[in-house]
């Protein structure tokens, strides 16, 4: 066990500052610094990360003694993507999801994350696990991002639990040689130079799920009003992913050694438990 005190100051969740607690260790908590996603058409649809699936694995996370570490490429204030805040995604209760947004608000740290360049200078050993939550956001930066592509490479190494919900596993992409390159490809659609791109991706065979394609086109004329520029579920698949997905709005989670992955926000309550689960047997294996 990491021996850790923590404070209100560090978690940045209203704790009483006499409240005291010893640490399992810290967990990387990555988000995207984007407020918008490009689509298809020049047209742009305001987005960020959803409540729920920030805010369930968090709590989650602390109850179970971790503490969460938040950063994103940039360093700025995330944002919420407003169509998350909503009771649909905590089971109807709009009590439950007032202290869940209330929750969020008080994460001190999550205002202020720190930059994903700082994570690779220091290095990532001090973490135990990485994860990464959902809303569109992710498909704009992280899915390229380089720096997050070495973070992952290091928890993929060494066999760190690595947890991403929703449209976050597209995240995976980064860790390519070329993850521009093949981010280009997907938005030209350009299927010889995705198979190019994606040669010897870390993820290459493992089973995973993300945000399926019947679903990304059952909001895009509601929601996003407009077409995303690629489907998550395919672009994994043509890097080598074996994606697989349940039906529309069915919670899934899918592991397979030390990657977790959910399909949607239903998917939040589940994905954490496996995720804390592998947390606790790492840290008994020590």
């Amino acid at each position: 066990m990491i021996k850790q005190w923590i404070t209100a100051a560090v978690i940045g969740i209203g704790m009483p500052i006499t409240a005291w607690a010893q640490s399992h260790g810290e967990v990387l908590v990555v988000v995207s610094s984007e407020h918008q996603l490009e689509l298809k058409g020049g047209k742009r649809y305001t987005t960020g990360y959803y409540l729920n699936e920030l805010a369930v694995p968090v709590q989650k996370l602390i109850a179970a003694g971790y503490t969460p570490v938040f950063a994103n490429p940039k360093g700025n204030t995330p944002s919420m993507d407003a169509h998350s805040n909503n009771k649909l995604f905590f089971g109807g209760d709009d009590v439950k999801r007032a202290a869940t947004q209330q929750f969020v608000a008080q994460l001190v740290s999550l205002q202020k994350p720190k930059k994903l360049s700082a994570v690779v200078s220091e290095g990532t050993d001090r973490y135990v696990g990485i994860f990464l939550p959902g809303g569109h956001a992710p498909m704009q930066d992280l899915v390229k991002d380089p720096d997050l592509g070495k973070i992952l490479r290091s928890f993929h190494d060494s066999g760190r639990p690595t947890a991403l919900l929703c449209h976050a596993p597209i995240a995976l992409l980064s860790t390519l040689s070329n993850a521009s390159g093949f981010h280009q490809a997907l938005v030209k659609n350009d299927e010889a130079s995705q198979r190019k791109f994606a040669d010897g991706w870390p993820y290459a065979g493992y089973r995973m799920t993300v945000f399926s394609t019947a679903e990304e086109r059952a909001v895009e004329p509601g929601q996003l009003k407009g077409e995303v520029a690629f489907y998550p579920a395919e672009a994994l698949a043509e890097a080598g992913g074996r994606v697989q997905n349940a039906g529309k709005w069915k919670s899934e989670v899918v592991q397979d050694r030390e990657l977790i992955t959910g399909q949607q926000p239903f998917s939040d309550a589940t994905l954490a438990e496996l995720f804390i689960k592998a947390l606790d047997a790492q840290r008994s294996a020590r």
